[in-house]
């Protein structure tokens, strides 16, 4: 049995840019993939904060230190520059790989920056009451 775990997250990016007609994807400034542990042509689902809109996608890297967030080909009419997006990957992992592994969450400010880096246990802590 496996189970599909978040694996990567960069919370509240904001697009910086919009291309209908480029080939599709999604551009992420190469320092924040190198941040969240996404990688270049890994599958993501996007979710927009403003209009609620889902779609997946790919990542294309963007130049390291642009602040770059384009949704790109089709996606590009799901969203609009300036709005906040969450990108998320996933991994599919037995319940003994699930015990250790943590997801990493980057989220950002509005300028595409760093604000903190998070990483999440899988296993609940025991309470005692």
């Amino acid at each position: 049995m496996f189970i599909k775990l978040l694996k990567s997250k960069i919370h509240h990016a904001t697009v910086t840019q919009t291309d209908v007609n480029y080939h599709g994807s999604i551009t992420i400034d190469a320092d924040l993939l190198h941040a969240s542990g996404l990688l270049p042509n890994e599958a993501v689902v996007v979710a927009d904060c403003e209009n609620g809109n889902r779609f997946e996608t790919y990542i294309i890297p963007g130049k390291g230190g642009s602040g770059v967030i384009g949704i790109n080909g089709a996606a590009a009419r799901l969203s609009r520059v300036g709005n906040r997006v969450i990108v998320m990957s996933f991994v599919q992992a037995t319940p003994e790989e699930a015990n250790a592994h943590r997801s990493r969450v980057v989220i950002l400010d509005r300028q595409n920056h760093i604000a903190e880096t998070v990483s999440h246990a899988t296993t609940l802590e025991r309470q005692t009451p």
